[in-house]
Order: structure tokens, then C-alpha cells, then sequence
């Protein structure tokens, strides 16, 4: 079991909706993974993040998806690419990441709560 936190430890992690305006392959990387471009809404805006979604998603089939980020984590260099936001998923039982989104279109920028 993970360590409890409290409910205002929960309130300080930003995690947004935003859909995918650009998805690319990252040859640079470490690991495969897609270099994406996501719009979360007039208040956030256009950001940018690195994804290791290759096995589940083909780079094409990502532009319009809607995904949850977490938006207020200072950004990360990884290789060429600033990472400014995280883009959340869940490993599958082989450990290949499903990304994490919603049942329904909500508007870009919608916070999780």
C-alpha cells in the first residue's frame, strides 16, 4: 500500500484534459516514444510533452485524442525535447503504457477533481 497523503497534497497536482494537436516519432529517445504537442485550453495553452505510448498507439491515430496531463510539474529535458507537462497512462500487465483519458469529450483545459 502507498503512503497516505492528505487532501490538500492531492488539490496541488494539476491534472488537466487536453487533445492531441501533434504526435511524432522521437528517434532521440532512450526508449521508443512519440514526441506530442497537446492543447489544453485558453488558460494552460499549447504544450509540449514526450510519451513511451509506441506499442499501443501509432503517432498518426494519436492527433484529436483527448489525455490527462499533469500541468504544473516543472518541465524536463529529455534528449532535444523540453517536456512541459506529463502525460498520464497505466502499464498494462506487460508493462506497455495505456494512456490515461476520459469516458466522454470534456472541454481542453477541464481539471480533474
Amino acid at each position: 500500500m502507498s503512503d497516505t497523503i492528505s487532501f490538500s497534497d492531492f488539490e496541488r497536482v494539476d491534472i488537466r484534459v487536453g487533445t492531441i494537436v501533434e504526435a511524432s516519432e522521437f528517434p532521440e529517445a532512450r526508449k521508443p516514444a512519440y514526441k506530442l504537442t497537446i492543447d489544453f485550453g485558453p488558460e494552460i495553452g499549447i504544450k509540449k510533452s514526450s510519451a513511451q505510448i509506441t506499442v499501443h498507439y501509432d503517432a498518426d491515430r494519436l492527433v484529436g485524442r483527448q489525455v490527462l496531463g499533469v500541468v504544473n510539474f516543472p518541465p524536463r529535458q529529455i534528449g532535444p525535447v523540453r517536456s512541459e507537462v506529463l502525460t498520464l497512462g497505466f502499464a498494462d500487465e506487460a508493462g506497455e503504457i495505456v494512456l490515461a483519458a476520459t469516458e466522454r469529450p470534456v472541454p481542453n483545459g477541464a481539471r480533474l477533481c
